[in-house]
């Protein structure tokens, strides 16, 4: 673990993968939900500081949520299902939110969708009902920026390795992630992003051990 601790504690600057002014530099504890307004030509940095920590992510405009991600106009515009360097994050109108610029994994999911209360009984029984859930994390955060539960949209999970087989069904399994891997978003236009990291202990997307990952955002050129 002792890597892992030094990515937690490394400067700023030095995780960053498109340098500049650093203007936002937090961690985002295990199972918690974080947000953040990342201003147009502001890069945004999520760090898993541990290694195979799925982030469940969500992205609106700032100024107005009704542009919201979608994951249809986003992969109908590039033809493939799995994100990396060169994504544009795009809304429902298909208007780019932000680009993924720098990827050191190279895969994040755009079907697995947003562990629930409901969806943990579903798939694992009863006894899991207790258990916090993405959806969860997704509505106290949101509530912060007046976002309901209607306002949720399938998300993107950075860092989750979901493969589809010939036959079409899809598999959770062990992420391709490692400690201190990093991917970069740089924003096109003043985006709210949300973000849920996911708690879900009854699948291989964290490993079985939810842990902290960091987020970075810089301004290049300042």
């Amino acid at each position: 673990m002792t890597t892992a601790i030094d990515f937690a504690a490394a400067p700023a600057t030095d995780l960053a993968l498109v340098p500049g002014t650093v203007v936002l530099d937090e961690v985002i504890g295990e199972r918690g939900p974080w947000s953040g307004v990342v201003a147009a030509g502001d890069v945004l940095t999520i760090v898993d500081l541990y290694g195979n920590q799925a982030v469940d992510t969500l992205f609106y405009g700032a100024g107005d949520h009704a542009k919201r991600y979608s994951a249809q106009a986003t992969i109908a515009a590039q033809g493939n299902i799995f994100l990396t360097t060169g994504t544009v994050i795009r809304d429902q109108e298909g208007d780019p939110l932000m680009t993924i610029v720098a990827d050191e994994v190279g895969n994040h999911d755009t079907v697995g969708g947003a562990c629930s209360q409901e969806s943990n009984t579903l798939r694992y029984g009863h006894h899991t009902r207790h258990q916090h859930a993405c959806v969860e994390n997704f509505l106290i955060e949101g509530s912060r920026h007046g976002l309901g539960k209607a306002d949720l949209v399938g998300n993107v999970n950075f860092f989750m390795n979901v493969p589809v087989d010939p036959d079409g069904s899809l598999g959770i399994v062990d992420g391709l992630s490692a400690p201190g891997k990093r991917l970069a978003l740089r924003a096109e236009v003043d985006t709210l992003v949300l973000i849920s990291n996911c708690p879900q202990i009854n699948n291989p997307c964290n490993g079985f051990d939810p842990t902290a990952v960091r987020v970075i955002v810089t301004r290049p050129g300042v």
